[in-house]
């Protein structure tokens, strides 16, 4: 073996060693046994109908926004302002939703509502963005101070504007708009009715109890999977990981490394509005506090799925992967009663540390100990 080339052995290894070697192994073992535990722990009621449901609606608001912060580190940098983005577009939506828009247009509509949040969110993530590549700053700092200035900004406005922090009440756009409906509404209602059909998903009264999984499941797909396939089938991808694994050869080699920077600041921003403007439609309400910590949760479950900290190491299937593991648990007091939910942080951390040092060796397996 010792006069072996790198691509011979590479050639020669199994298929279980080229399985260990792939980043987002851990995550899923993690989640097989989460899986499982929380199957049995909760006596099947975790993945019933009605608990399949609601652990896909939390597992995807956390796929969402990891998502866009996996990318984001997997090109080096991060964003912590994902959280306070949350609650700036989820009040900014919300806010032209009850009031309507100035200037003669009238009470707004859900499209035109998102389209005009959507702008302002993806300026702010170009700016977040010009401002770390232009500066030289660290993305760590320039985005704390958003997080601060995003979050004070918008309860202090929406304070003046709205006499609160929180806006309730609002019309159920889902009746009578296509585009709050596939934001807000239901999507995947063929699986429950087949469901039905073989006799499950019935309530005490033998009708069908739940008819469709939250429409957030059907953008975590879609994020997600158009995420996979630029990573995995582009040259924007390859640029990706090259600004992550080291920018200054990635500028040498032709990389637009600033341009590439950039967009994913602009790309965690919609990541952050679509998350918001899903929670507004499914529930007709808005708060200025929401998606407090969300950012943390959002790069925890990427390092779960196989990121490095240290950018160009990663993969969309892991944070998938990880967002289910994160997602289950955090619902998993709603299941098993007996549990505090204060166990959920504790088993984030410890997840979280054990992804650390699991990812650092898959890295020095596959770089040869670079």
């Amino acid at each position: 073996m010792a006069g072996l080339s790198e691509s011979d052995r590479l050639q020669q290894e199994t298929w279980v060693q080229r399985l260990i070697r792939r980043p987002e192994i851990g995550a899923f073992v993690v989640m097989v046994v989460i899986i499982i535990a929380l199957t049995i722990a909760s006596d099947g009621k975790a993945f019933n109908a009605l608990g399949l449901k609601n652990n896909v609606a939390i597992i995807s608001q956390f796929g969402i926004i990891a998502t866009g912060a996996a990318v984001l580190m997997i090109a080096g940098e991060f964003d912590l302002s994902i959280g306070s983005m949350i609650g700036f577009a989820g009040m900014s939506l919300a806010m032209m939703l009850k009031w309507g828009l100035p200037f003669g247009m009238g009470e707004a509509t859900p499209f035109l509502a998102f389209v005009i949040t959507l702008a302002m969110t993806l300026s702010l993530g170009f700016l977040i963005g010009t401002i770390v590549v232009r500066s030289g700053l660290s993305s760590f700092i320039v985005t704390l101070a958003f997080l601060f200035f995003l979050r004070g900004t918008t309860e202090v406005s929406y304070r003046l504007i709205n006499q609160s922090t929180q806006i309730s009440g609002l019309p159920d756009f889902k009746e009578t708009s296509w585009f709050a409906n596939i934001l807000g509404g239901e999507v995947f209602g063929w699986f429950y009715d087949i469901w039905f059909a073989l006799g499950g998903n019935l309530n005490r009264r033998g009708e069908q109890w739940v008819t469709g999984f939250d429409a957030r499941f059907l953008w975590w797909l879609v994020i997600s999977g158009v995420a996979y396939y630029i990573l995995s089938r582009t040259q924007l991808g390859n640029w990706i990981y090259a600004t992550g694994d080291d920018k200054d050869a990635a500028r040498a080699n032709g990389v637009p490394v600033n341009r590439v920077k950039i967009g994913l600041f602009m790309f965690t921003a919609f990541c952050a509005t679509m998350f918001a403007a899903c929670q507004v439609f499914d529930t007709n309400t808005s708060d200025a506090a929401k998606g407090n910590l969300m950012e943390l949760a959002a790069i925890a479950i990427a390092v779960v799925g196989g990121t490095l900290m240290t950018g160009g190491f990663g993969s969309v299937i892991g944070v998938v992967f990880g967002a289910v593991t994160v997602g289950l648990v955090a619902n998993a007091v709603f299941f098993i009663p007996w549990i505090d939910g204060s166990w959920f942080r504790v088993f984030v951390g410890a997840i979280l540390l054990a992804a650390v040092f699991a990812n650092e060796r898959i890295r020095k397996r596959i770089t040869g100990g670079i």
